[in-house]
């Protein structure tokens, strides 16, 4: 059996059965690693005896009859933005080189409790923003594997490890999963905690993940949506129950909004061939569906927001080290620190007068189908790609599923992004398994 060729929901059931053991497993994804990642260098800190004592005790503790968590024995890659007590966090920035935190991160603490092994911590970009990492793309060496999540991305497609943890700023989530061809997976604003994370905008930074399977995700989703009072974003609700959502058998057919957004005439014209084809194939359930004028503004609230941010938050590392910060970070610091009171109030203020209007929509249509990017992953290692697909579903603040259905004119993946309303996180992911399994003909990813 050729263990990392099972997916995460695979691999559980496996461990749990007793079938294979988490070390076992571990090994088989370090094995993989050593073989292929000189090629994609997705991994800032990776210390494969670690990771391997980790599985080890994960299997003692199952051995002495304790309870397995949701994740009993799966290998994860975290995003080096998270803080993990027990090695590097250093954001992807020669400023923070060697920073070892004290304590976990909520998400840290939430992997390990769940059973899971922290196999290492995937690349980010510069301060999880737009200066490229190291990473490549796993399908075409020359190419950006999308950022900010670069590595995360790049892990999942490459079977280095079955899951992987990012976040999401503007399309750090969407972006690279759609040019790795992999299924990313943006929760609901404040589903997640953020708490011991590398901060960039209070109002729109996300935590999410990545999966080969739309249950995957649901799977490692579950694990994460928990109530923290450490961040003043969340508020206690009952847990979401992901996955038993994600499997629940749709009665009635849904029916799907395809929006083109704003942003349309920026898609590359395989971008728009691929789509002309699956809402064909969709037929009568799918719409096309104008947004109201008011959304035309959304990339541009979100960036006054975004920016404003980052030059508070970033801010004091501008001005002790300017020099050691690419020059696109400097210039949207010095940029953010002339936006107005009145503008960024504003946008603030407007994102609830767009997220009714979404409320409207999703009265009527289960979700929302739409571009994750603007085509294939760029030819290039020194720009990630543009976000613009992302940036108002982010600003809303609303679940956003990539699903890897399409394929570009030269045969890299190209994500087709499902929005759904803002809280109802478990009916998006079943209205995406749905309708991967509507299109199965494109590529198997149920």
């Amino acid at each position: 059996m050729n263990l990392i060729e099972l997916n995460a929901i695979e691999a559980r059931n496996k461990l749990m059965t007793g079938e294979i053991s988490a070390y076992d497993l571990t090994h088989a994804y370090l094995d993989q690693i050593s073989e292929i990642d000189g090629d994609i260098d997705a991994w800032s800190f990776l210390d494969h005896q670690h990771a391997l004592n980790q599985a080890r005790a994960v299997d003692e503790t199952r051995a002495q009859g304790m309870p397995a968590g949701k994740l009993f024995g799966l290998p994860v890659a975290v995003k080096d933005i998270f803080d993990t007590y027990d090695m590097p966090t250093e954001c992807g920035t020669s400023l923070y080189s060697g920073r070892q935190p004290a304590h976990d991160s909520t998400v840290a603490a939430l992997l390990r409790q769940a059973g899971a092994i922290i196999i290492g911590k995937s690349v980010t970009t510069e301060l999880a923003m737009y200066g490229p990492g190291k990473t490549r793309n796993p399908h075409d060496k020359f190419r950006t594997p999308g950022g900010s999540s670069s590595g995360s991305a790049a892990v999942v497609t490459a079977k280095m490890a079955p899951l992987a943890v990012g976040s999401q700023t503007n399309g750090s989530i969407i972006r690279p999963a759609s040019f790795c061809g992999v299924v990313g997976y943006k929760p609901s604003y404040g589903l997640i905690s953020r708490s011991g994370a590398l901060v960039l905008s209070s109002p729109l930074d996300t935590v999410g993940v990545f999966g080969e399977t739309i249950t995957d995700v649901a799977l490692i989703g579950d694990a994460l949506a928990f109530f923290d009072s450490s961040d003043h974003c969340m508020s206690p609700k009952a847990c979401p129950n992901l996955l038993e959502n994600t499997n629940t058998e749709i009665s009635i057919e849904p029916t799907f909004a395809f929006i083109k957004s704003p942003a349309w005439n920026k898609g590359h014209d395989d971008l728009q061939a691929g789509f002309s084809e699956l809402t064909g194939e969709l037929g009568d359930l799918c719409e096309e569906v104008d947004l109201p004028d008011i959304f035309t503004q959304g990339v541009k609230l979100h960036r006054t927001i975004m920016i404003a941010d980052v030059a508070r938050n970033l801010g004091p590392l501008y001005d002790k080290s300017k020099n050691d910060i690419n020059s696109e970070l400097c210039q949207m610091i010095e940029e953010g620190r002339s936006v107005k009171a009145i503008d960024y109030n504003n946008a603030i203020e407007l994102r609830e007068v767009l997220n009714a209007g979404l409320d409207q929509i999703f009265q009527r249509y289960d979700a929302i189908i739409t571009p994750s990017t603007t085509g294939e992953a760029p030819k290039t290692l020194k720009y990630t790609g543009n976000p613009v697909f992302c940036s108002l579903w982010t600003y809303c603040g609303v679940p956003a599923i990539t699903l890897p259905l399409l394929i570009g004119d030269n045969s890299m993946p190209i994500g087709v992004q499902m929005i759904g309303q803002r809280g109802h996180d478990g009916r998006l992911l079943r209205n995406a398994r749905f309708l991967s399994n509507h299109l199965a003909r494109y590529m198997d990813i149920t």
